[in-house]
């Protein structure tokens, strides 16, 4: 019986014998590694990194190993293992079908599975709600199979985007382009908040991830990979888990040792050998499932508890059955001592019978239920918001059984939201809306009158001998008036009205809902002017004596102006009108619509000839970086009358956008534009430099804008990523649909996108994350009073930590001086344009500009 066992032994190590000849070898073992941290990456210094990358390092530092590191994108490290390029590809998921091409050692090193993350409102509890959904997986991954074949099982349409890596999967959802974006956990919790995304509760396709080597060969390596996982994997101080701590994981990988798995395989030939019972191996299977199940337990335990997340599972009796570590600490218990009890044991009446009444709608309906609940203090101050989930849990038959809840602290970026909203169109003294905010609402009111004729006013307020009062009593006592000044006028509105501070002592109401006709509007407005005089002229009490006030009033209606610009300038006319007639009285604006009309068709008519008979041309504001270095210009649209003169582009472009004859002079300016590309692209010195051109909401909206400029550059053969086209985010308000797949059509020509007046929309915020922006320009308001204004200062700052954050490139526009240079240098800005550093100048003063600085 010895001799017999000894053969068997013999024969059993005999391949292991021929395997540990052949893969001996004094050559480096080279490795493949792609981007999928925190699992895997290169480090700074060409090594590998991650969690699966340390332990290769400190196993091939303990072996004497040499690596050679080869980073690739997942496609490409499979197709080099199994070219035999590359010797071993860590990170890869077992599946029996990768075992026909791939050899894998016995103890996985991690255990992972697979989420979906999506936009904000896009979520996945069921398998139906795949449908229609357009879903980033990276190619040849184990998600990329699953998701096939679960789309086929039951009979889904939904379309698989195929990516090279998981970076460029998120960065096309937050973009718009995909609506999902499948990953393991271990990227997509790493990375989920970076790309603002939120992950769907919906979990699948656990996996156990191993390093695969081409079949046949480094055997050896696996073999000696095995020993080292069974044994740190046993021992809690081991390199081991101290990696999995740095890389802010803590959940155990345990599996038997490679000697005792050996062990057992001899002793279960020895039992094969010498007959003993099946239910002596039933009991030791039914042993190392229960190790499994308790070890997969702890990892459950271990990753819930990581999560910054309150998690609990209840019963349909609303008895807790799990809590992790979040919620056991607001309870003040261990998560042990919260079971079978209800929310009445931890919060008060009122609380606890609202979160069971909200229990109770998810385990009747069967639905899941989203709600965000903020926590409030007596004075109704909102000290802390939580985004709530809550899922039915189903058994194998779909019988509900308990109910999951997710609770996540969003606070902090709810007050984001929130400071950066009120920074950008509000008054930081009286809280009113500011100069920004009144603009966008008057030109919803203004688009409102041209389709519908709903009649409005604006009346522009300026506080008589105002300065007087700073001068004597300082600006706080002004503040405390301009406050007081600004309530009264609150009460004197009705809901539908706008009250804004344009700074100073300068206010404006926009009045709205007013009659039709347009002689009853103009008594309406009469009346509220009357009312707000007499408001004004009560007494205000500052430093307990009381001052006597009074303000000149002037008013234009919607009907009095072509655009919203004009209808401030001829509120403002009015303005001052009142004053020059006394003070302390309300004037209408005088529209002198014959000259105005006349003045306007001349204007027309000049400006259809003007192409024709080349009166139109360009300038060229150049562009710089933090050294002042020249990196490009923008393209500015001139026109020199013979008879009149030189045209501010302020006259004439609006007239041209209102005609439609923007459309052909703006092509112009693009083929001119082109032609420049192409001649800088021939020439070392300037082949470097970007052009912006600022295009119109017409432009844009044309069905065969993408087309002509895709002829205009090869007709030219200008490098399209030089070309860099502005938008304004009022140009995107007439057909959202439209332009954004016109400028998604754009970017994938290459051609790069700018906001232009970045801040001064009221929805440019929401936009950033569905348009293709390569760069933010910050509007030249925020730049002029940057030094005096700690308000322009805030939002600067605002906007330059926006365009890192989404890695976009961002101009400051109108800088005039060295100290806003300065300025806006320390504040982290690295592009820069304006009269301090170059004025707009033709094609041969830019070269010489150019000349001179070099």
């Amino acid at each position: 019986m010895r001799l017999l066992s000894m053969m068997v032994l013999l024969v059993w190590l005999q391949p292991l014998w021929a395997q540990l000849l052949a893969d001996t070898s004094e050559r480096p073992l080279v490795v493949g590694v792609y981007h999928n941290p925190p699992k895997l990456k290169t480090a700074a210094d060409g090594s590998p990194s991650g969690i699966l990358g340390e332990l290769l390092v400190e196993i091939a530092r303990r072996e004497g190993w040499q690596l050679h590191t080869v980073s690739c994108d997942w496609s490409y490290c499979l197709r080099f293992l199994l070219d035999g390029e590359i010797d071993l590809l860590p990170d890869m998921a077992f599946s029996e079908q990768r075992a026909e091409q791939f050899h894998f050692h016995q103890t996985p090193a991690l255990y992972s599975w697979s989420q979906l993350y999506g936009r904000s409102g896009v979520q996945i509890t069921e398998i139906a709600e795949l449908g229609g959904q357009r879903i980033a997986v990276l190619l040849d991954s184990v998600q990329q199979s699953y998701l096939q074949a679960l789309l086929e099982t039951h009979h889904l349409e939904a379309e698989l985007v195929l990516v090279e890596s998981l970076a460029e999967a998120f960065a096309l959802v937050q973009a718009g382009r995909a609506d999902l974006v499948a990953a393991n956990h271990y990227f997509g919790q790493q990375q989920a908040q970076r790309y603002q995304l939120t992950p769907s509760p919906w979990l699948f396709q656990p996996s156990r991830l191993f390093y695969a080597s081409r079949l046949g060969q480094q055997q050896q390596v696996l073999s000696t990979l095995d020993n080292y996982l069974q044994r740190w994997q046993q021992q809690p101080d081991s390199p081991y888990y101290q990696i999995l701590q740095r890389w802010g994981s803590g959940e155990p990988e345990l599996q038997q040792s490679g000697q005792l798995y050996r062990s057992l395989l001899l002793v279960a030939m020895i039992v094969l050998m010498l007959v003993f019972t099946g239910a002596l191996v039933l009991r030791w299977q039914v042993k190392q499932q229960t190790r499994h199940l308790k070890a997969s337990e702890a990892r459950l335990n271990t990753i819930l508890d990581s999560v910054d997340a309150y998690i609990y599972i209840k019963d349909t009796q609303l008895r807790y059955q799990y809590i992790n570590h979040n919620v056991a600490k607001l309870f003040g218990c261990t998560p042990e001592q919260a079971v079978d009890h209800d929310d009445f044991a931890f919060f008060d009446h009122q609380t606890a019978s609202k979160l069971q009444h909200n229990d109770h709608l998810v385990l009747q309906s069967g639905k899941r239920w989203v709600h965000e609940e903020e926590n409030t203090t007596s004075d109704g101050r909102v000290t802390q918001t939580f985004l709530s989930v809550k899922i039915p849990l189903r058994d194998a038959i779909g019988k509900i059984y308990a109910l999951c809840g997710i609770s996540t602290d969003v606070t902090e970026h709810k007050q984001q939201q929130e400071a950066i909203h009120k920074l950008a169109f509000y008054d930081a003294l009286t809280g009113l809306p500011n100069r920004r905010l009144l603009l966008d609402r008057l030109q919803q009111a203004y688009a409102l009158f041209q389709r519908q004729q709903q009649q409005g006013a604006l009346m522009f307020i300026d506080l008589d001998h105002f300065k007087d009062l700073n001068d004597t009593l300082g600006h706080a006592v002004g503040d405390e008036f301009l406050l007081q000044i600004a309530r009264r006028l609150q009460q004197g509105l009705r809901q539908c009205d706008t009250l804004a501070r344009l700074g100073g002592d300068e206010f404006v109401i926009l009045l709205l809902e007013l009659p039709d006709d347009h002689q009853r509007a103009w008594q309406r407005v009469q009346v509220i002017g009357d009312k707000v005089l007499q408001l004004l002229a009560e007494p205000v009490l500052l430093q307990q004596k009381p001052y006597q006030a009074s303000a000149s009033i002037g008013v234009a209606m919607l009907s009095d102006g072509n655009s919203v610009d004009e209808l401030m300038q001829r509120a403002d006319m009015a303005m001052y009108d009142a004053k020059n007639r006394g003070r302390n009285r309300l004037r209408f604006f005088n529209q002198q619509m014959q000259l105005d009309v006349t003045e306007r068709a001349v204007l027309t008519n000049r400006l259809r000839t003007a192409l024709g008979n080349q009166e139109l041309y360009l300038e060229y504001q150049p562009q710089f970086n933090e050294q002042q270095g020249m990196i490009g210009a923008e393209v500015l649209l001139r026109w020199h009358h013979p008879e009149h003169g030189h045209y501010a582009p302020a006259d004439f472009i609006p007239v041209a956008e209102a005609t439609g004859l923007i459309v052909p002079i703006g092509n112009w300016v693009l083929m001119q534009s082109c032609f420049t590309l192409a001649d800088w692209s021939n020439d070392a010195r300037y082949q470097h430099w970007q052009l912006a051109v600022n295009i119109s909401a017409r432009q844009l909206l044309d069905s065969h804008f993408v087309s002509g400029l895709a002829d205009m550059l090869a007709q030219t053969e200008a490098p399209p990523q030089r070309l860099l086209l502005e938008i304004t985010e009022s140009q995107l308000l007439d057909d959202t649909e439209l332009a954004h797949k016109q400028l998604y059509q754009l970017a994938r020509m290459g051609i790069q996108i700018a906001m232009d007046d970045f801040g001064t929309g009221y929805s440019s915020l929401q936009s950033l994350k569905n348009l293709p922006l390569r760069q933010l320009k910050i509007d030249r308001s925020f730049v002029r009073d940057l030094l005096d204004d700690s308000s322009d200062e805030a939002i600067v700052r605002t906007i330059l930590a926006l365009g890192k954050s989404l890695e976009l490139e961002v101009v400051a526009e109108g800088v005039e001086t060295a100290a806003q240079f300065k300025a806006l240098h320390q504040l982290g800005c690295r592009q820069f344009q304006g009269f301090y550093l170059g004025r707009p100048a033709s094609l041969e003063q830019l070269y010489t500009l150019v000349n001179e600085r070099s």
